[in-house]
């Protein structure tokens, strides 16, 4: 029965025998005759004791378990040192890769990145660096982790570890609140979902997700969730639930607000305004125009030809293409493309395009037509007019690093400030626009939240003498008051404490008050590191960790500490994000979503130029004066050339040619667009110029620079 030599080295065979040979799992003990099934391992975890899964042989001597105990001890030791051992059909090559250089390390590291599919953006993680660091300290010996290991009990210890992060983070919903963002969205398999994230200044938490294809629009079942949601929160910590706008959002809002009465609910000001911009992309030459932008990015990317031959024209540089869901992915085509207008014109007009294949087609030739056609580029600088202010609030809301709230008011008054001195005050030019605007704004945007942040952003108030005695504004910080504070106790304290925050007494009064009320986002820009080139990208760490913001809750922290009621309340408010499109953006990325986010790395808060006053733009000329070529002394305009070609003026269609192109519509991929007359002055439309950084334009921000295109 022990003839074997490992049973013969096992001295638990000395004490242990088998009853069946043919059954070597079932070994008896030789001092209780218990059979214990586990092999000579088991047995001997039977006689030793004190093992989880044994009983423990009552009867066996003491002397017997030591020396079982001390040859399970050397066993363990030595599988443990052997595990720390590479495999010998290994040791050539851990020998040589011990010997590498730099260039050598990096290869093996770049090679994992490759063959795994990694994205490079990883390397740019801290976690990745640490990992590169902590394999260092761990010498030559290090064992990678099993496939198993990353999947349960490594992953299990990683949950532990988020767990008590975001233990760290509710701690901030109890001191600022919080808002519970909610997006709403159908997934590439046509699944109705729903991302709850909390957002606080700190970080924004996912939630859940859940599938609510069975009753995305029946408001009753939609506040249910909600409700559920700020139960799960804590309704003390919750001021405002913020979701998009639509119908069952609404109604279930206002189920929301009535059962609990001490949070709002808020419509998403991002998707308020990317409908605002949808609503004027709605004015029928607008719409035209666009139509046309997307024809022509669509014929140049719909072939492959024609699109090579454009990036040698742009050096590489590529246009936007609209996407589905959000509607200023339109209008950043329509800054794409008059980035490139010269390029455009010229590639169009070349001989080697003249000479293409393409050139005989009738869909190339309608889309030279929109390049030469004058009023074509005169309303994109319209719509550039119109669309970029607003784009700029869009960016500034859809910002997570900053909270908006007390920024969203001045930055829509500031944006229709811009748009009027766009238009050099003509106010025919933009009534038709601040109608559409004013019509989402009331019914949908302005919210007492809005008003409260602006009167108490210290930033604007003691800079202008009509917030205090604006009604609108003093209303919607009442409205706060007495929602927000749930005693009538703290809210005659806040309102007592209130005048010393207005006359600037106490700590508000103080030079250092003073001198940080207001602080210019530019100056954050001194803490960058410099760019090897301009297409580099900032890290988003870095920026985060080294650059200094104006934070309005800092300085109410800093300083309201007389008015202590009154600085919680402000806190709370000034704390709150505007936007459920973080939530949107988050998730995207892993539905390969059809959306862009406006804001690029290098240029993620010039947003807050519209606060400052910096835009303008200077007097424009029409396209047609244009120069082909600067310095030709004949005078060759675009106007000449668009003449020449037929495009100069608007052709008249008879109703049947009307008819009769809207039939053939669906059956043609590039339809026929019509030129129309203008329905607005377009002697100052176009001039690049106009939009140049200097002058506070469109250009602040890399709108229409050459230099700059990140967000494209």
């Amino acid at each position: 029965m022990t003839s074997d030599n490992g049973r013969r080295k096992d001295p638990g065979w000395k004490y242990n025998y088998l009853a069946n040979v043919e059954d070597k799992n079932a070994v008896t003990c030789l001092f209780c005759n218990k059979v214990t099934k586990g092999g000579i391992h088991r047995a001997k975890q039977h006689q030793v004791g004190n093992f989880k899964n044994s009983t423990k042989c009552l009867k066996c001597p003491d002397h017997v378990r030591e020396e079982l105990a001390q040859y399970m001890a050397e066993k363990k030791s030595e599988k443990e040192n052997y595990d720390k051992m590479p495999d010998f059909d290994d040791i050539d090559n851990m020998i040589e890769i011990e010997d590498v250089d730099d260039d050598e390390v990096e290869e093996y590291i770049s090679r994992l990145f490759y063959l795994a599919g990694i994205p490079v953006n990883v390397a740019r993680l801290n976690e990745f660096k640490w990992a590169i660091e902590a394999i260092r300290q761990y010498g030559p010996n290090m064992k990678p982790p099993s496939y198993h290991e990353l999947r349960v009990p490594i992953l299990k210890k990683e949950v532990a570890y988020t767990n008590e992060l975001l233990s760290d983070h509710k701690q901030d919903w109890k001191k600022y609140g919080c808002s519970i963002m909610s997006d709403g969205w159908t997934s590439r398999t046509n699944r109705t979902l729903i991302n709850f994230l909390v957002n606080c200044p700190s970080r924004t938490m996912f939630v859940k997700s859940i599938n609510a294809s069975s009753f995305m629009k029946t408001e009753e079942k939609t506040f249910e969730v909600l409700d559920t949601l700020v139960e799960q929160i804590r309704e003390a910590n919750v001021v405002q639930v913020v979701s998009d706008n639509g119908s069952n959002y609404v109604l279930a809002g206002k189920l929301l607000e009535a059962k609990r009465p001490n949070l709002y609910w808020t419509p998403c000001a991002a998707h308020c305004i990317d409908l605002i911009l949808e609503d004027i992309g709605k004015i029928p030459r607008i719409a035209k125009t666009l139509e046309m932008a997307i024809q022509l990015t669509g014929y140049i990317y719909n072939h492959g030809g024609v699109l090579n031959m454009m990036r040698e024209y742009t050096k590489q540089r590529e246009l936007v293409r609209a996407g589905k869901t959000r509607f200023y992915t339109s209008y950043l085509t329509i800054k794409s493309i008059y980035k490139q207008k010269h390029t455009l014109r010229a590639m169009f007009t070349s001989e080697e395009w003249v000479r293409s294949r393409w050139a005989k087609e009738a869909n190339a030739k309608r889309i030279v037509e929109t390049i030469l056609m004058p009023s074509f580029w005169n309303t994109i600088v319209y719509i550039l007019k119109v669309m970029g202010p607003l784009v700029r609030v869009l960016r500034l809301v859809d910002n997570e690093r900053k909270p908006a709230m007390g920024y969203i008011y001045e930055a829509m008054d500031r944006a229709k400030e811009a748009i009027i001195k766009a238009f050099n005050e003509n106010e025919e030019r933009y009534s038709n626009i601040f109608k559409i605007i004013d019509e989402r704004w009331e019914c949908q945007l302005h919210r007492p939240l809005h008003a409260a942040g602006h009167l108490l952003n210290p930033e604007y108030f003691y800079f202008d003498d009509n917030i205090a005695t604006n009604h609108e504004i003093t209303a919607g910080l009442y409205a706060c008051i007495q929602r927000l504070v749930p005693t009538a106790e703290i809210q005659d304290k806040i309102m007592v404490e209130l005048p010393i925050y207005k006359k600037a007494e106490g700590l508000f009064g103080i030079e250092l008050a003073k001198r940080s009320r207001k602080t210019r986002a530019p100056e954050q820009w001194n803490f960058l590191p410099p760019k090897k080139k301009k297409s580099d990208f900032y890290d988003l760490s870095y920026i985060i960790t080294h650059t200094y913001f104006f934070n309005i809750t800092e300085w109410w922290s800093l300083y309201g500490s007389s008015t202590p009621n009154l600085q919680q309340l402000a806190i709370r408010i000034l704390s709150l994000t505007c936007s459920a499109c973080g939530c949107e953006r988050n998730w995207s990325v892993f539905e390969q979503r059809d959306v862009i986010d406006p804001i690029s790395l290098d240029d993620i808060d010039e947003s807050n130029e519209w606060l400052l006053g910096e835009m303008g733009v200077e007097p424009s000329m029409n396209v047609e004066d244009e120069l082909v070529f600067d310095d030709d002394d004949d005078g060759l305009t675009w106007g000449v050339v668009a003449r020449a070609v037929g495009v100069g003026e608007p052709r008249k269609n008879t109703r049947f040619q009307t008819k009769s192109r809207a039939s053939s519509k669906a059956s043609t991929s590039q339809p026929n667009i019509e030129e129309e007359d203008a329905d607005f002055d377009e002697t100052e439309e176009e001039n690049v110029d106009g939009y140049k950084s200097g002058s506070s334009g469109f250009e602040s921000d890399g709108n229409l620079s050459e230099d700059s295109d990140d967000d494209l």
